[in-house]
């Protein structure tokens, strides 16, 4: 494994030979490769205040049944990232549609209530002034199964085949957005092939203008709600039908994931109320709410955590090439004359940390306790939090003040546990209080992270593995305290009484799941990571994102999944529409769960070597998707569809579903696209 320090982390420049495309897509040269990277140590840490998202405003509030209509639009626009004395930083980001001031990188909070819906018409605006769409911020492969509009309504959402090997996509940019851990029906899920391109007035002809599943989850949202969705938009609902918890949305369209949430595609959604939370005044608070007078304090935050490299000009730097880690050179590797994608990169660890949009902030906080809501919003970095004294001593180090987790991705725990420090796979939440009452005024406290600067394969830091770079990448957050200016009536976390915990009922059906590697032909190595089944004799079978439908479970099943990871390191996986719970993990799949692996959760990180058995209720019919939260891997297939219920699609998926108890083999339906990989070559323009 390529030490990622050596790659990232020299700063001002990488240099060496590397493959670069030409201008013409036509051929490969072997030139030096010189980034003007900015050096993350001469960027001022601690410069900045922590910003802390404002609420989205609803467009248009309504009775209980009905709740609140959003309008939210993603665009592109300028942000200082960095500190005020370094250049601006363009990214893409949500905000109310129809109010200025609102666009922002993470975008504002969206504050909802348990059983009170909310409507959201996501809005495609990237597009400038003259509604001439907008290219992608950072370098996109069309060689991988992406949206493909270029192929139009026949290649669309699929592999494409080229006669020469082709530089990054220059189009129009298909989104769809997510509501990551959100319990929604099928057509507000955000399907990666449910894309759409923003109503732009230039977009090519011959262009699919929205992804496969677009127009069926148009219909059936009008069908059922009387809404149309108007080109460059889809509405959906969220019946918030679920427990209070820590949510996020995000875009999720096909083989473009990775670059989108590295522009700035992501946001928090709070949900309150219900049986599965508490009275206001309990927990820390309060949290920003619509119409706050200007210097509000708050004592509950949500913090998303990234990493980010930047040129020097202040824009994102993201790798445009497979050669950026000094391996896989070889333009004879390269589709089409070899089998790796040339742009792609299987894993990408940036050299600084950005919490809300802002490297290396820091927070004032008072003599009082506060709930933190953190979410770790990497392409690829396994986050290992922990609050210390001195950010810059050898890892691993003793806590300065424990972390209370009080919640994960799918609301509260049993009980409070006080951890030493706390383990985030990319997408996984953690509800924390941090005690700081009996902190001496003026003391600094900092959120470190001890996470490898590289794939995480289990075990302790600075025993199995090499932590953080504690001069960068291994610092998060500085926290200074100050005098108390008011009361903290919050309950101290060892005294808390969470809500009751109802665990899930006995399963019906187990599956066993494989995350295996695929080995490109060439020198180069693993060529993706795939998620697949476990056959009866133990062999795993790698799946493609458009094989045949192997998870089609029963309406109202309630499932043993158990994930057998035979890669060299950790996945976090996310399924979507359910909360699962964590029942085992190890070598066979016995071992109790971590006190961190209590409660519901959405995502878990599935350790090398091992099997992570987890539980799901499935309640809700339609296709939804289970997949790899490391972006670059979802991106290259390590992503599959679930049927639940009788499928409803032949194009995608088997016309039956097995009974309870039966998991299918893949097998070829009559109905079933022909293999998209086998279409004849087509002759594209590579630069489009």
């Amino acid at each position: 494994m390529v030490n990622r320090r050596q790659l990232l982390m020299a700063g001002a420049a990488a240099g060496g030979a590397a493959v670069l495309l030409s201008p013409t897509g036509s051929s490969a040269v072997s030139l030096p490769l010189e980034r003007p990277l900015l050096n993350p140590n001469v960027i001022e840490k601690y410069r900045t205040n922590l910003l802390i998202p404002e609420v989205m405003p609803p467009a248009r509030r309504h009775g209980r049944g009905r709740g609140d209509e959003y309008l939210i639009g993603m665009r592109q626009f300028s942000q200082q990232v960095l500190p005020p004395d370094l250049p601006r930083t363009t990214v893409w980001g949500f905000g109310a549609a129809t109010r200025r001031g609102t666009f922002q990188f993470p975008g504002f909070t969206i504050e909802a209530r348990v059983d009170r819906p909310v409507q959201v018409t996501w809005i495609n605006q990237l597009v400038d002034r003259q509604d001439r769409f907008l290219p992608p911020l950072l370098p996109v492969d069309p060689t991988l199964l992406w949206a493909n509009p270029p192929g139009g309504i026949a290649e669309r959402d699929s592999t494409p085949t080229f006669t020469r090997t082709p530089g990054p996509y220059l189009g129009p940019v298909p989104v769809v957005v997510h509501l990551h851990g959100g319990h929604t029906q099928a057509e507000s899920d955000g399907y990666p092939e449910a894309w759409y391109l923003p109503a732009a007035k230039n977009i090519p002809a011959g262009y699919a203008t929205v992804g496969s599943f677009y127009d069926r989850y148009r219909a059936s949202f009008a069908e059922q709600y009387g809404i149309q969705w108007r080109p460059g938009t889809a509405t959906y609902r969220y019946d918030n039908d679920q427990r209070a918890t820590t949510l996020w949305y995000h875009d999720h369209a096909l083989g473009m994931t990775r670059q989108a949430i590295y522009s700035g595609l992501a946001g928090f959604y709070l949900l309150r109320g219900g049986q599965s939370d508490l009275p206001p005044g309990v927990l820390p608070g309060p949290a920003p709410a619509l119409g706050d007078p200007p210097g509000t304090r708050y004592y509950e935050i949500p913090i998303v955590i990234q990493d980010r490299s930047f040129e020097r000009d202040g824009s994102l730097f993201y790798p445009d090439s497979r050669a950026f880690n000094g391996t896989c050179t070889n333009p004879a590797d390269y589709i089409p004359n070899g089998d790796v994608p040339p742009i792609w990169v299987p894993e990408f660890f940036a050299d600084t940390m950005v919490a809300n949009g802002r490297t290396w902030p820091r927070l004032e906080v008072e003599q009082r306790r506060y709930r933190l809501r953190l979410l770790n919003g990497c392409n690829t970095r396994t986050l290992i939090l922990k609050i210390a004294a001195n950010p810059t001593a050898e890892r691993p180090v003793d806590p300065a003040l424990p972390i209370w987790l009080i919640g994960t991705d799918g609301g509260f725990l049993p009980q409070p546990e006080p951890l030493d420090e706390i383990t985030l796979g990319g997408a996984q939440r953690a509800d924390v209080i941090i005690d700081f009452t009996d902190v001496p005024t003026g003391t600094n406290l900092y959120l470190i992270n001890e996470g490898p600067d590289e794939p995480f394969q289990g075990g302790v830091p600075g025993v199995d593995f090499a932590p953080a770079d504690v001069n960068t990448t291994g610092q998060v957050m500085k926290l200074a305290v100050v005098p108390r200016t008011g009361p903290d009536t919050s309950v101290p976390p060892d005294q808390l009484r969470l809500p009751k915990f109802v665990p899930l009922g006995p399963a019906t059906n187990t599956r066993r799941l494989s995350l295996d590697e695929r080995r490109s032909t060439t020198s180069c190595g693993v060529n993706g990571i795939f998620l697949g089944i476990v056959d009866p004799d133990g062999t795993a079978v790698p799946l493609n994102w458009d094989d045949p439908v192997t998870e089609n479970v029963a309406l109202n099943a309630t499932e043993i999944w158990e994930l057998d990871n035979r890669t060299d390191h950790a996945h976090p996986i996310h399924v979507h529409q359910v909360e699962f719970e964590i029942i085992g993990r190890g070598p066979r799949g016995n071992k109790p769960p971590t006190a961190q692996q209590l409660g519901y959760h959405d995502t878990v990180l599935a350790l090398p070597g091992e099997i992570t058995r987890i539980k799901s209720f499935f309640d809700l019919p339609g296709r939804y998707i289970w997949h790899c939260h490391i972006l670059e891997h979802e991106d290259h297939e390590m992503m599959r569809p679930i049927n639940i219920g009788p499928a409803t699609d032949p194009t995608h998926a088997e016309t039956t579903t097995p009974p309870a108890g039966e998991s299918r083999q893949p097998s070829e339906s009559p109905d079933h696209k022909h293999d998209r990989r086998q279409r004849k070559p087509a002759q594209h323009d590579d630069r489009r």
